[in-house]
């Protein structure tokens, strides 16, 4: 069961709230901290305690949970808010949730380490609403001995898990998910729009490709949005388009080009030109129609 210390939590957005309400539904007590005071208070309406800084929530809690959008975000409230805050203290965990630098994410784990912080990654495969229902997979990067301390707090955000080496591992895993996943949910936008131009009803075309030897469960997560354009963010055109410029990064360093990647990150560009950056990232059907519009009105 759950001691009476508080897990803490920083970054308190989609990720983070799903997060918070998992820790809360298997039993901790959640200390959180968001830049944004509105979700601070949010966090304290659904039975967590809302702290002002991050060194309040690092000072009262065992275990802190990083729900952040960046490497940049991460090393810093890492290295320049949470270990300050401890002061030398020791037996203290970090859980890094977020999608970074792999390569950053395995110096910084090493750094924080040397200073007498745990550091584990845990980066999750699902929507934030997965996460929320109990159905994403923590891709833990990190020490062994490590991830058996806080197996109770990952057991609880992700029922499932899998340990997949050192820390960088973890991410370097989640890329490889994401990239996948990212093509499957253009495909299926660009396979909606199809149909429909084909003069096929989009609703009835999901409920049959769901059937059929296509299906992904993209189609189950983002078809019905696509379908109804309910783009209500569970994960963001920004945050989509953040993962795919790390990937695109290690292109050099694996020796792999990632041309159908690369045209990925240019429909979700577009979309930020679009002002789309914080809907939803299955609103690339939308920059699918607008490509497809301007085919028609060119013939």
């Amino acid at each position: 069961m759950p001691d009476a210390t508080p897990v803490g939590l920083i970054g308190l957005g989609l990720l983070g709230g799903a997060l918070a309400s998992r820790l809360l539904e298997s039993g901790f007590s959640v200390a959180g901290f968001d830049i944004d005071a509105r979700k601070v208070d949010a966090l304290a309406a659904v039975g967590g305690t809302g702290a002002s800084s991050v060194a309040e929530v690092a000072n009262q809690s065992r275990v802190v949970v990083l729900a952040l959008f960046d490497t940049d975000q991460v090393e810093h409230v890492v290295e320049g808010e949470i270990l300050p805050a401890l002061d030398g203290q020791t037996d203290r965990f970090v859980i890094c949730a977020s999608t970074c630098d792999p390569d950053r994410i395995a110096t910084l784990a090493e750094r924080a380490g040397s200073r007498g912080l745990r550091f584990l990654e845990v980066p999750v495969s699902g929507t934030s609403e997965q996460v929320r229902r109990g159905q994403g997979v923590g891709l833990i990067g990190g020490d062994r001995e490590t991830a058996a301390h806080v197996a109770p707090v990952i057991d609880a955000m992700f029922p499932r898990s899998f340990h997949i080496g050192r820390a960088g591992s973890g991410g370097r895993a989640k890329l490889a998910i994401n990239l996948i996943l990212g093509l499957n949910r253009v495909a299926l936008a660009e396979g909606l729009v199809f149909a429909s131009r084909l003069g096929l009803d989009p609703a009835r075309f999901l409920d049959v490709a769901r059937q059929s030897a296509a299906y992904s469960q993209v189609m189950d997560t983002k078809g019905l949005k696509m379908v109804a354009d309910d783009f209500s963010p569970e994960g963001r055109v920004r945050q989509t388009l953040k993962d795919a410029h790390l990937m695109l990064a290690q292109v050099g360093a694996v020796g792999q080009e990632l041309p159908l990647l690369a045209v990925h990150a240019e429909i979700l560009e577009a979309c930020v030109r679009s002002g789309e950056g914080e809907q939803d990232n299955s609103i690339v059907i939308e920059e699918i129609r607008r490509r497809g519009r301007g085919a028609v009105q060119g013939t």
